[in-house]
């Protein structure tokens, strides 16, 4: 559905070992999870709109997408943001969202 950036292509074919072993890291992790795939994908999502990561929101906005959830739910968990992170984070987080779920019309 989304081409991945090349940024992140490069490193996976630069570094194989540690790609794959953050990979391992990451399937260990989510099955771990005590929580069902929707909320940890919209979570995920949250954990990098708070740290202010322009790339893992466009990352996890594309991983939720492609795993069901809906542009409202995504735009959901940033509207959430509002509060917590104030207005001027929620329009940054919003403005990167926006990227990916723009991209589709």
């Amino acid at each position: 559905m989304f081409e991945l950036p090349e940024k992140f292509t490069n490193f996976k074919q630069d570094f194989p070992q540690i790609f794959e072993a953050y990979e391992k890291l990451g399937e260990v992790l989510h099955q771990s999870a005590k929580l069902d795939n929707k909320t940890r994908l919209l979570a995920k999502l949250a954990l990098a709109i708070g740290a202010g990561l322009e790339g893992a929101v466009h990352s996890h906005t594309r991983k939720a997408l492609e795993n069901g959830c809906t542009k409202d739910e995504i735009r959901s968990v940033v509207l959430l943001s509002l509060t917590t992170l104030g207005f001027p984070s929620m329009m940054k987080a919003m403005t990167w969202v926006d990227d990916i779920l723009n991209s589709l019309d």
